[in-house]
């Protein structure tokens, strides 16, 4: 229970009782049950979409929606992805990663968080009502699968230094396979035989993501981690409304 308790607390707000895990590579050997907190988390997204959709209009409720749900991981993995953004500007990998240890944002990090923002915001409001629970549930758990699928494959920038270099110590390289499997099965369930189409649009561009970022910082680090989170989360709403508007799914 411990790492499912560390889980909880460094992916969300959510005050759990208990005592979590601790020691070198504790949060890597917690990421098995990230996926699933992922789904819990789109479980509280899927109630209060049902609450906002009776008291808002459709638009104001999806971004209603898409607030909440920053708000409930404390937007970790949005700072990250501004910090990535901020970096990729510098000249080399040296420079990139100073600019991403500075804890001020800039101007590239800044549009990052106002875009991503504004098309999931965007992609939640072009999904029919009816699509919203299954969305909201698989969004945050492709987003949480990421830093799974991502960490086998590429070294940490600076090892030995943060938390993604503790993060990928303690990362068993069965995580992913095993995830990735239980969350095809989860959107077959929810989408048919055209979820694995979606989810699988949705980790390549993960994959996409972390091979760009990865070949200008020299690795990974923890904002890039965090970053393909967002990406996870935002790719899987997207490719949906392109999926339901060419209507595949």
């Amino acid at each position: 229970m411990g790492y499912l308790i560390l889980a909880v607390r460094f992916l969300t707000i959510v005050p759990v009782p208990g005592r979590e895990a601790t020691g070198a590579g504790a949060l890597g050997r917690a990421a098995w049950w990230f996926p699933a907190v992922g789904v819990a988390l789109g479980g509280c997204l899927v109630v209060a979409d049902h609450l906002f959709a009776f008291v808002f209009p459709p638009l104001l409720g999806s971004i209603l929606v898409i607030g909440l749900w920053k708000v409930l991981t404390g937007g970790i993995h949005l700072d990250g992805l501004a910090d990535v953004l901020d970096g990729l500007a510098g000249r080399n990998a040296e420079r990139r990663l100073a600019i991403m240890r500075d804890s001020r944002i800039g101007v590239f990090g800044a549009a990052g968080i106002v875009l991503c923002f504004l098309i999931s915001a965007g992609a939640l409001d072009a999904l029919p009502a009816g699509r919203h629970p299954a969305m909201l549930l698989l969004a945050p758990a492709a987003g949480r699968l990421a830093p799974l699928l991502i960490g086998p494959l590429f070294p940490a920038a600076s090892p030995g230094q943060g938390t993604g270099a503790a993060f990928l110590e303690g990362l068993s390289p069965w995580a992913a396979p095993v995830s990735v499997a239980g969350l095809w099965i989860l959107a077959a369930a929810l989408l048919g035989p055209w979820g694995g189409l979606l989810l699988s649009l949705a980790l390549a561009s993960v994959l996409l993501w972390a091979v760009f970022v990865a070949s200008r910082l020299g690795g990974l680090t923890g904002d890039a981690l965090g970053s393909s989170v967002e990406v996870g989360e935002l790719a899987t709403l997207v490719a949906a409304a392109a999926l339901i508007h060419l209507r595949v799914i």
